[in-house]
């Protein structure tokens, strides 16, 4: 007689995809990367917008809070410049080699048996590097990142406008001008980012160092994971102090299948598709 127990189905596992931001997620604060990053973003606003050396600082930093990104701030306050410009200036003079190779990252990447997808505000270039630099280039199924989500490089798109739209900044009570650029906190951001990849939101862990990112994720029904602090919060489901806490805090990724997942060296970067 047979065994019916063989012929069970296995309980669907909880998550489906793991979705990972990469600056400060991948790697940590301390690296210095970001400074450097910031450094470059402001250097860009004086030396290439002509912007007053006083007022640089303090608008970075609010652009980035209100739009996500200080660039799609810029675009929104109406500067003309190309977005390969930008980029260039702001990741391709940075000190990559403050990052090294982290093997207790990609041990714990190549044992999860689960799709993994790169999702990050930057350019392809500065994310290819970056995963490159800790060698863990071959450890996710594609990348989402700025081209995939802005497939067009045009200097034109934040002039000639006869009257601004303003829009309320996610989870926040600010109105400003609307940008051009679709990124994260944008909701529209994660929705193409869902379609693209096929992903399922419900049934996806998505991680980043970002509270604002992780709050429109839960909105739009991610499970979130704040990389960076150890507290949790409001819209955060779990909180590692390091992405290597990564099968302390969450060992049910690890106990619910046995089957390791490897993906080959080149991964794909994402392209929007017009239905």
């Amino acid at each position: 007689m047979e065994n019916k127990d063989q012929y069970q189905q296995s309980p669907e596992p909880k998550y489906e995809c793991l979705l990972f931001d990469i600056d400060d997620t991948l790697y940590p604060l301390s690296s210095g990367i970001s400074v450097q990053i910031t450094k470059n973003i402001q250097e860009y606003m004086l030396h290439k917008l002509g912007m007053e050396e006083s007022t640089v600082p303090e608008l970075c930093i609010s652009l980035y809070k209100d739009y996500g990104t200080t660039m799609a701030g810029l675009k929104a306050q109406g500067y003309n410049f190309e977005y390969d410009d930008f980029h260039s200036f702001v990741h391709g003079r940075l000190p990559y080699d403050l990052l090294k190779p982290d093997h207790v990252l990609r041990g714990l990447l190549l044992s999860l048996p689960v799709r993994k997808v790169i999702f990050t505000n930057s350019d392809k270039n500065h994310a290819a590097t970056v995963l490159k630099r800790l060698g863990i280039e071959d450890c996710f199924e594609s990348i989402i990142c700025f081209e995939t989500l802005n497939p067009t490089n045009s200097a034109d798109d934040s002039a000639g406008a006869e009257e601004t739209e303003f829009v309320q900044q996610p989870n926040t009570d600010a109105v400003s001008p609307r940008s051009p650029v679709v990124c994260k906190p944008l909701e529209n951001a994660y929705e193409k980012a869902f379609k693209i990849a096929n992903i399922d939101p419900q049934r996806t862990l998505f991680f980043d160092d970002s509270i604002r990112n992780l709050q429109t994720a839960k909105q739009v029904g991610l499970q979130t994971v704040w990389v960076g602090t150890s507290h949790r919060t409001k819209d955060v489901d779990h909180a590692l102090e390091s992405i290597h806490n990564m099968r302390e805090a969450l060992p049910e990724l690890w106990a619910e299948q046995s089957e390791n997942v490897r993906y080959s060296r080149e991964v794909a970067i994402e392209t929007q598709v017009e239905a």
